[in-house]
């Protein structure tokens, strides 16, 4: 084998436990889905097994992605990047960015509420950014209830409780930087030489 090719199965794994972890999905619930022991989900994704179309193509269905996404094959052709929006606890991300691992860009979409929703903070591993685009944001963090308007960014540790809404009833638009392994996000203001 290549050692192109090798690079490219050397990827897999990482790429498809941050896709299953960025679903939410836990190994125990893919096994049951896909009809596959989850000892074996779990050598795939650590590289221990070198992934095959058998294992891959129930994994592409259950993911609702193309094949090549799950290897990483390069695009031919049409250069245009086709977004597909997950819909999850009443919002919309938007994926913006394809690597798996490391920091994943999503836009995310809060809908208009004709009531106002009651927090109900959630903890999980990561890192979080989080830049208002339209809209008003109410971001509860711990014991702290802040509103941010367009133009205003918030990071935090999500190992807090938080919660994400409308502070008005309105629709929230948002650019979400996350990390699953907690790496803050570095903005850079000025030129270097001010630095």
């Amino acid at each position: 084998m290549d050692d192109e090719t090798e690079d490219v199965l050397d990827v897999v794994g990482p790429r498809l436990r941050a896709l299953r972890r960025a679903r939410g999905i836990t190994l125990a619930d893919l096994a049951v889905t896909i009809g596959v022991s989850e000892s074996t989900l779990s050598r795939l994704e650590s590289g221990r097994r070198r992934p095959t179309l058998e294992l891959l193509l129930p994994l592409a269905r259950t993911y609702d992605v193309p094949l090549d996404d799950l290897v990483g094959a390069p695009r031919t052709g049409d250069p245009r990047i086709h977004l597909k929006p997950i819909r999850r606890f009443g919002m919309v991300f938007v994926p913006l960015s394809r690597r798996p691992g490391g920091t994943q860009a999503f836009k995310m979409i809060i809908p208009a509420q004709a009531e106002s929703l009651e927090p109900t903070p959630q903890v999980h591993e990561g890192f979080e950014w989080v830049y208002v685009l339209d809209g008003r944001l109410r971001l509860v963090l711990g014991e702290r209830d802040l509103t941010l308007s367009p133009g205003e960014a918030a990071e935090f540790d999500t190992s807090l409780p938080h919660w994400l809404g409308s502070a008005d009833g309105g629709s929230v638009e948002l650019l979400v930087l996350f990390d699953l392994q907690g790496v803050r996000a570095h903005v850079r203001t000025g030129t270097a030489s001010e630095a």
